[in-house]
């Protein structure tokens, strides 16, 4: 629309205001947009509702501090990591809320599953390892030539299925180990020992 001086008027609310409630648009004559700042972040949000879609709520901040869009708490800026690609030189979301998101992410990635399915197998368990049955679960066990999940042991019992391999023929052979049938040599006379075939 017209523009006099030092101002200009919006062409959708008709009111006449200065050229600093318009955003740049090299394109357009003047190299201001059609509408006014507000005008444009209704038309926004409008446009994001007729496809079903929501727009993030802008709440006023005050200096030196920032609202997660997560946990949607207003934190000072220790509380966030820095990231020199976004506009505000802050992270998206506070330290805790990325943690978790991460965490989440890296569930889904790994494992194929949510944190909310792991808890819900350990409550399967009883809260205990399934081998063991006496530490509590915290690592994820998968067979790692399929990636199926197979439940959630502790540490030991993780690594040791790790050690051997994922192998049930070398996990049979420690058990009768350690039962006692293999390897031990048997007393046929006195002096003379005959190992097991």
């Amino acid at each position: 629309m017209k523009s006099s001086g030092g101002r200009k008027c919006c062409s959708r609310c008709k009111r006449t205001l200065s050229r600093g409630a318009f955003s740049g648009n090299k394109s357009m004559n003047g190299g201001l947009q059609a509408y006014c700042r507000e005008c444009s972040a209704e038309y926004y949000r409008q446009r994001q509702a007729a496809e079903g879609r929501t727009v993030r709520e802008k709440v006023p901040v005050p200096r030196g501090l920032k609202r997660c869009p997560q946990c949607r708490e207003v934190k000072s800026h220790n509380e966030w990591e820095r990231n020199r690609s976004s506009s505000d030189g802050w992270a998206s979301y506070c330290r805790s809320c990325r943690a978790e998101r991460n965490r989440e992410s890296n569930f889904k990635r790994k494992y194929g599953i949510t944190v909310a399915q792991r808890d819900v197998m350990i409550a399967d368990q009883n809260g205990l390892c399934p081998i063991c049955q006496s530490s509590e679960p915290v690592h994820v066990d998968h067979c790692h030539k399929t990636g199926k999940v197979r439940g959630v042991l502790c540490f030991n019992c993780n690594s040791a299925l790790g050690k051997l391999g994922d192998d049930p023929d070398a996990i049979r052979r420690a058990i009768a180990y350690l039962e006692g049938n293999v390897w031990k040599p048997t007393l046929e006379a006195p002096g003379v020992c005959q190992r097991p075939s």
